[in-house]
């Protein structure tokens, strides 16, 4: 029998987590610290450790809720880590780009976090519901929700300032749901003020893990109608990938 935290403690613990991972990379930095810096959209250099600190703080809070959310957290932010080092200067972006060179016979790091994301979320989603149509629904509404943030994370604080504002409903409900809402939100919160002031970058490390929470919250909180309008959302996201980015990219001005 799990033992589930309320939101508030739930929120808490991911925040305390993400700021005391940050904390101990930057203190001491595996590998020297200029493996753990990126040039953002401006050129100014800014650190990743946010990225794997939020990754690993809410997939221990994700799991807390449920094991099945926290690893499929996990293996999204495990996904997006390996496209932030492996992928770092491919300038293809998009599913497109990636199948595309899969048919000629080369795997792309957006390839394997694009399949690694997808798998996790499918394996999570044949845990967290019984029926099959749900168990498929809830693997496409957690990688889907992952790759949304992931879209969004164009400009300081977007996918942050996202998951705060999209986990804020799931507040309402009571459960499971609630209490994983809570986690995304709290690791988003303790990252999002160094995030706006361009000290550090979130990648696809942490866009990734927090997309994954914020879906698995959907499904522990939904039932088959909620899925379909979510699983419905997110693929139309996919589709419209270049507009969803080009419009958070628009978000206060450049």
């Amino acid at each position: 029998m799990i033992k589930r935290a309320p939101r508030t403690t739930s929120f808490g613990l991911a925040a305390a987590l993400t700021r005391a991972g940050i904390t101990a990379l930057r203190t001491r930095a595996p590998g020297g610290r200029e493996r753990w810096e990126r040039k953002n959209y401006a050129g100014r250099t800014v650190e990743l450790s946010a990225g794997p600190a939020t990754a690993v703080a809410l997939a221990a809070g994700s799991a807390r809720v449920h094991p099945a959310a926290g690893l499929a957290v996990l293996v999204a932010g495990a996904c997006g880590a390996y496209d932030d080092i492996a992928g770092a200067g491919d300038p293809r972006r998009g599913f497109g780009a990636h199948l595309s060179a899969l048919r000629d016979g080369e795997i792309t790091s957006g390839a394997v976090k694009l399949f690694g994301v997808a798998g996790a979320g499918l394996l999570a989603g044949a845990v967290l519901k019984e029926r099959p149509l749900d168990r498929l629904l809830a693997g496409v509404v957690i990688a889907g929700a992952a790759h949304f943030v992931n879209l969004v994370d164009v400009r300081p604080g977007r996918a942050a300032g996202a998951v705060l504002a999209l986990g804020a409903p799931g507040l309402l409900r009571k459960g499971t749901g609630a209490e994983l809402s809570a986690a995304a939100m709290g690791a988003a919160a303790a990252v999002l003020p160094d995030d706006l002031g361009e000290r550090v970058m979130i990648g696809d490390t942490g866009a990734h893990a927090l997309g994954a929470a914020l879906g698995a919250a959907v499904v522990l909180g939904n039932g088959r109608a909620g899925l379909l309008a979510h699983a419905a959302a997110v693929v139309a996201a996919a589709a419209c990938g270049h507009k969803v980015s080009a419009g958070a990219r628009s978000l206060g001005g450049t």
